[in-house]
């Protein structure tokens, strides 16, 4: 597996809170006009070149949710197969699926790629079922989509956190995805520290976050992706 560069000391690269990646975003969309397509873009776009830097996958099962966590992974889904990877998606709510996701689902389903009811055996799973939306535990289907993930023997990757952890407490739903790695985004979140035991080896990626957006939080970084978009925490 390739090593991705190491981030600096922790003291010198803030965690944040869910509320404040909530702020984040919001500035991003409302006052800098980067589109949420852009940042699912940056998102989806590191996520698979962290899955084939890592697992070399021949087949991937991506599990995606309604929402922005769930867009990740379909963005994430097109980059693979444009890459020869052999992947299928399968959808926590696809009836409740929010406009942009559902652009990239139309995405996939033009290009061919297969969307099925149910998981099967693949050699990496992506986990983009929940993302820091998560209130209380999780349900229905995506709780059963949360179990067959823990039940695979193939290893997990999940975008920005795994699916029923809380980010800002750390605290475990039921289910939670106990993920080999995730890759969080922007910055890291409180709580995956907090729960390192289900997140496995966290990486950051680029999502094209001016330094003056977290100066609006009073956080100051220090330019962690000089040397590439992906980089390691732990």
């Amino acid at each position: 597996m390739p090593e991705h560069p190491r981030q600096p000391p922790t003291g010198d690269l803030p965690e944040l809170t869910t509320e404040q990646m909530r702020e984040v975003d919001r500035i991003m969309v409302d006052e800098l006009h980067i589109t949420l397509l852009q940042m699912m873009e940056n998102a989806g776009r590191n996520l698979a070149q962290l899955a084939i830097d890592r697992e070399h996958p021949a087949t991937c099962a991506v599990l995606a949710g309604p929402g922005g966590n769930g867009g990740g992974g379909l963005v994430a889904a097109r980059h693979l197969a444009n890459r020869g990877v052999d992947v299928e998606v399968v959808l926590a709510a696809p009836q409740r699926m929010t406009p942009v996701p559902d652009h990239q689902l139309d995405i996939l389903r033009r290009m061919g790629v297969p969307v099925v009811e149910q998981p099967r055996p693949a050699a990496l799973v992506i986990d983009a079922v929940i993302g820091y939306a998560l209130t209380g535990d999780p349900r229905g289907r995506a709780a059963e989509l949360i179990g067959w993930a823990n039940t695979t023997e193939a290893p997990v990757l999940a975008l920005d956190t795994p699916s029923g952890l809380d980010l800002t407490s750390g605290r475990l739903g039921t289910p939670c995805v106990r993920a080999d790695a995730t890759l969080t985004l922007a910055l890291p979140k409180r709580g995956l520290r907090r729960a390192a035991e289900v997140v496995g080896e966290l990486f950051v990626a680029d999502i094209s976050v001016p330094p003056a957006v977290y100066a609006r939080l009073g956080l100051e970084i220090c330019a962690p992706f000089t040397a590439g978009t992906i980089v390691r925490v732990f």
